[in-house]
């Protein structure tokens, strides 16, 4: 999904992403030291862009929607608890609904057993146009 360069690989680093079922995907962060605020723990920021980049890997992997062209126009995110920087950060999106132009989803962030976020989203898909 990412190419060099760009936001996923630079910051984020490579994320692994698999298909849960047939609405839910799956994108795994592994921390690294520039990942993590003062107190050792995830960055509230690095939590946010696992959550904006799962929406176009669900979209993708799921229902094959081009994430090049489409654009996050909402992201509510509710940020719950901690996230160690020492274990793998989970985000599991769910596709909730989609219509010709526009996709609904809904995801949590887990580490092992414990929630570190929550969210919905709206994303435009990209026009067959563009």
């Amino acid at each position: 999904m990412a190419e060099p360069g760009n936001f996923n690989r630079a910051v984020l680093g490579g994320l692994l992403i698999r298909a849960e079922d047939a609405d839910h995907c799956r994108c795994r962060l592994t921390p690294r030291e520039h990942h993590l605020n003062s107190g050792g723990n995830i960055h509230g920021g690095i939590t946010l862009g696992l959550m904006d980049s799962s929406l176009f890997a669900a979209l993708y992997l799921l229902r094959g929607v081009p994430a090049s062209l489409s654009v996050t126009i909402d992201l509510q995110a509710q940020f719950i608890g901690p996230g160690s920087g020492k274990l793998p950060l989970d985000c599991v999106t769910e596709v909730l609904r989609e219509t010709r132009r526009m996709a609904f989803l809904r995801g949590l962030v887990v580490q092992e057993e414990a929630l570190v976020g929550s969210f919905t989203a709206t994303v435009r898909k990209a026009s067959v146009t563009q």
